[in-house]
C-alpha cells in the first residue's frame, strides 16, 4: 500500500453536522486535502494538543500516551487506510504491530507523540480534493460556507416572520434563493 504523508491544516466547526467538526489533512508534498468529520471531544483533544494547552488532569488521549510510554513502547505512525460507506478506518503502528483505531483517536494520539500521519493513496484518490491555483479551498469548503450562510439566513427569516417584519423577510427570502442557485 502506498502511503501519503499528511499534516493537519485545520479544524473547523461543521454547522450542518450537529456539533461535529471537520478536520482537514493536507498532503505534505502535494496539493490534495482530505476532510474528515470528527466528534467534538476528539476535535477538542486534537486542538488542545496543537495549541499546546495542558488541561489540569489528563484527558483520555493523554492517559493512553502515558500508558504507552509506561510500557516502554512507542507509537511509530498512524495510517488512515480505508474508506467504506463514508466511514474512515485507521490503525496505529505500536512497536511494529497494527492496532485498529478510529482516525480521530489515531490523530489525537499522533499529535501527542509527534508521530507521522499517513493516508493510503486509495483513500486520497477517493476522498481528497485539490487546492486551486490561488490557494483557495475547493468546492467542499465553499459548499460548507454556503450551507452555513443558508442556515444563518433561515434563522433570520424565521425571526423576521415571527416579528411580522415582512419587508425584511422578503429580502432574506430572495437572498436565500440566490444562494440556493
Amino acid at each position: 500500500m502506498e502511503k501519503i504523508l499528511v499534516d493537519i491544516l485545520g479544524i473547523s466547526s461543521t454547522p450542518t453536522s450537529g456539533g461535529a467538526y471537520t478536520l482537514i489533512l493536507n498532503e505534505v508534498d502535494g496539493k490534495r486535502r482530505l476532510p474528515i468529520v470528527v466528534g467534538s471531544f476528539e476535535a477538542q483533544a486534537i486542538a488542545l494538543e496543537l495549541e499546546k494547552i495542558k488541561p489540569p488532569r489528563p484527558l483520555t488521549h493523554d492517559l493512553i500516551k502515558n500508558i504507552v510510554e509506561a510500557l516502554e513502547v512507542s507509537l511509530t505512525e498512524i495510517v488512515i487506510n480505508d474508506l467504506k460507506d463514508g466511514t474512515y478506518y485507521a490503525y496505529l503502528i505500536i512497536d511494529n504491530q497494527e492496532v485498529d483505531a478510529r482516525p480521530s483517536d489515531a490523530i489525537a494520539l499522533a499529535v501527542r507523540f509527534g508521530s507521522p500521519i499517513y493516508v493510503s493513496e486509495e483513500v486520497m484518490k477517493e476522498a481528497s480534493f485539490l487546492q486551486d491555483e490561488e490557494g483557495m479551498e475547493a468546492d467542499f469548503i465553499k459548499e460548507e460556507l454556503v450551507n452555513s450562510k443558508l442556515e444563518e439566513l433561515q434563522k433570520k427569516l424565521n425571526d423576521a416572520i415571527q416579528k411580522e417584519d415582512y419587508e425584511f423577510a422578503a429580502k432574506l427570502r430572495d437572498e436565500i434563493k440566490k444562494l440556493q442557485q
